[in-house]
């Protein structure tokens, strides 16, 4: 099954994330399988957004294998990043940023 998620990639069936396959623009609108959406913020090329909403707690799904867990609910279309998944290779310890201070995100 194909799905035409605009500037977004299904990686797998099993995934609750697209992945950017170029920039996207903050208000830009994308139709899920559920309906559209409207980017609450611009999306980097190479980052995520929710498929569909996903459960604190539940797992993050790319190339259908669990990446992360969310920290908090996420709702469909939003932005997928180390704001609000933790690690699921490094369990004790959050993501950081390369400067090593915990991960925000600012575009």
């Amino acid at each position: 099954m194909t799905h035409d998620f605009g500037p977004f990639l299904l990686l797998s069936e099993k995934d609750n994330v697209l992945v950017a396959r170029a920039n996207a623009a903050e208000g830009d609108r994308v139709t899920l399988e559920t309906g559209p959406v409207q980017l609450t913020r611009a999306i980097p090329m190479a980052h995520k957004i929710a498929r569909h909403d996903i459960a604190c707690g539940a797992p993050i799904l790319k190339y259908g294998m669990p990446i992360g867990v969310a920290t908090e609910a996420i709702h469909a279309g939003a932005h997928v990043h180390v704001h609000n998944i933790r690690s699921a290779y490094t369990a004790t310890h959050m993501l950081q940023d390369a400067d090593g201070l915990s991960a925000g995100v600012s575009l």
